[in-house]
């Protein structure tokens, strides 16, 4: 006996197919549409705080040292977005991209061998604590708070999730053009 095309079973498989393609293009239009609208690290870079300014405007700052490829810096770019909004006017945001070597001397400086890796200075430019790897959103804000009031900061010395960096830091130029996959993240001990 041969399939009728006809029959009841293959009406209802189609109709199961159907449903199930509508039922996925409204899952997908609805999840385009909810779309985390968290900004990218290029966008926070544009708009942060020049390192040159931040050093003579008087107000204490947050040096970011990030990479594009950076997966815990891509992590925290909405909850960097969200301090920022809350903070910026008494705390200078600064990104500096541990790409470019303009920033050589303050990587050396700062001794950042791990991203993200953050550096909270007082109004006069001086270091008072570093915190490497992705940072939980409250703990940079306890941080920021006793930054703007001058008080120590709660958590210095904080360590995280981070991606490393080569040890030669003209070798990661080449990380420009590779394949953000190839650089995973790793706990920092």
């Amino acid at each position: 006996m041969t399939d009728n095309p006809t029959s009841p079973a293959k009406n209802v498989s189609n109709w199961i197919v159907a449903v199930v393609a509508v039922v996925l293009a409204v899952a997908v239009f609805f999840g385009a549409r909810v779309q985390s609208t968290a900004p990218s690290l290029a966008a926070l870079a544009d708009s942060s705080v020049p390192y040159d300014l931040a050093q003579t405007n008087g107000k204490p700052s947050l040096l970011e040292f990030y990479a594009n490829w950076c997966t815990s810096c891509q992590a925290m770019a909405g909850d960097m977005a969200e301090l920022r909004d809350r903070y910026g006017d008494r705390v200078n945001f600064v990104m500096l991209n541990v790409d470019n070597n303009k920033w050589l001397p303050e990587m050396m400086q700062y001794r950042v061998d791990g991203i993200p890796h953050f550096v909270y200075l007082s109004a006069d430019n001086q270091p008072i604590a570093t915190a490497i790897g992705e940072q939980p959103r409250t703990i940079l804000a306890d941080n920021l708070e006793a930054l703007v009031a001058q008080a120590p900061l709660p958590h210095s010395q904080n360590l995280g999730m981070t991606s490393p960096l080569e040890a030669d830091p003209l070798a990661r130029q080449g990380a420009v053009t590779d394949d953000p996959r190839a650089h995973g993240s790793q706990v920092v001990n």
